[in-house]
């Protein structure tokens, strides 16, 4: 793998899908357990729109890694560990995104085990380790604009 720049415009698109996303679960009754469940509709959308948020914030991950670093990964918590090794994200954070990386996998590969109580809980009290991870994003690609091209360029 050959190192490169990172695009702006997929940074762009990643970071506005994953607000997107996220905005999306706040519009929610994520406050209200009983509202939640009185429209079924409302897991559908929590577990879609979760699942998406968090591939957005890895694929933004692993673009930096591969861009910026040259650096391939294949599993999304190897994403986690190269940023913190290639000083992208602290250890703390580094470990959020591991934890996050392993919850989407269990959207997507363990979707069946994952109740709607624990996609509640997740929606209503811990979207803000998504936040986290994504302002830790932001002020490395700030810190670093000699990385970052226009993709025309």
């Amino acid at each position: 793998m050959t190192r490169g720049f990172i695009s702006r415009r997929i940074v762009a698109d990643r970071m506005a899908w994953v607000e997107e996303m996220l905005s999306h679960i706040g519009s929610l009754p994520c406050s209200d357990r009983t509202a939640f469940f009185g429209d079924a509709r409302n897991v559908w959308a929590a577990e879609s729109c979760l699942r998406r948020a968090l591939e957005a914030l890895l694929d933004l991950g692993r673009h930096i890694l591969a861009k910026g670093f040259a650096v391939g990964v294949s599993e999304y918590k190897e994403v986690a560990a190269s940023l913190v090794t290639k000083g992208v994200l602290s250890d703390s954070t580094g470990e959020t995104l591991r934890v996050l990386a392993g919850y989407r996998n269990r959207l997507v590969h363990f979707y069946h085990e994952v109740t709607k109580d624990e996609l509640f809980e997740v929606c209503s009290e811990q979207l803000g380790d998504i936040h986290q991870v994504l302002s830790a994003l932001k002020t490395w690609i700030n810190r670093h604009p000699d990385l970052i091209r226009d993709d025309d360029l």
